[in-house]
């Protein structure tokens, strides 16, 4: 496992300090973990606790999730899109940012459709808390934990039940967009060389199927809870945006996962 210091040691360092969850192969940590990767950007690794209280986060970054990117006495940046700039401006080169401004419209629009509020990641996560929450036979611990991250992101029985027509929604989009780069030659989501949409599929892929448990480690219980059974998604997710999914990681991402 990745070596991790606490927050209180990293609050007086200077450099990139990035908030993770151990053993945790979260989509938006992945994600911030594979363009740091391919920027080839040196950070520490901040450990944060799931589903605790985090209370020394809470004060360094007035927010208590992960991932988190803190570059010297610069403000803390939780949001995806704000993580991608900063690394962006650390490390140009490779760009994973279309200079196009065609490309870059829709590069945003279909990664904020993955990472963003609404999008597929927080759809699969109703899902998830759902399917917990309505089940007799979960344990109290199970239970409880669901009910915290149902309360601090917005759990309701008829948006859970609303999430996987999202999903697939989401999920066609992308596929025609890779099937339409693919007509015209292009390996990539967008444009002719990776970019950071890439870098989102991969990782969010991971909430339809994961990587198996040689390449991506992870408890039964996660393992369980990401693998989506529903016949409306799983109708969705497409041999072609799987292979995608391996092919991004093959040659551009880390594997195993170091997490």
């Amino acid at each position: 496992m990745a070596e991790y210091i606490d927050v209180d040691q990293a609050i007086g360092m200077d450099g990139l300090r990035v908030v993770l969850t151990p053993a945790v192969p979260g989509p938006w940590t992945e994600a911030a973990r594979g363009i740091l990767h391919v920027k080839r950007i040196p950070y520490i690794r901040v450990r944060q606790e799931l589903g605790g209280a985090n209370l020394p986060l809470r004060e360094w970054t007035r927010q208590t999730t992960a991932p988190v990117f803190i570059h010297n006495d610069e403000r803390p940046r939780s949001l995806w899109n704000d993580q991608l700039y900063l690394a962006e401006r650390l490390q140009p080169d490779p760009p994973l940012i279309p200079r196009a401004i065609d490309e870059r419209a829709l590069m945003f629009g279909l990664a904020n459709e993955l990472c963003g509020e609404n999008g597929l990641g927080w759809a699969r996560r109703l899902m998830i808390l759902h399917g917990t929450l309505t089940n007799p036979r979960a344990d109290g611990d199970a239970q409880g934990f669901a009910r915290f991250m149902g309360a601090k992101y917005g759990y309701a029985p008829e948006l859970a039940e609303a999430a996987p027509r999202r999903v697939a929604e989401i999920l066609n989009a992308l596929d025609r967009q890779l099937a339409a780069q693919r007509a015209r030659g292009s390996r990539y989501l967008i444009g002719d060389r990776l970019s950071a949409l890439d870098i989102y599929w991969a990782a969010f892929a991971a909430l339809i199927h994961p990587l198996p448990d040689a390449l991506c480690p992870m408890s039964p219980g996660f393992r369980r809870m990401y693998e989506c059974a529903d016949p409306t998604v799983k109708a969705a997710g497409s041999p072609q945006l799987l292979a995608h999914r391996d092919f991004i990681y093959h040659e551009h991402l880390q594997l195993p996962l170091d997490m």
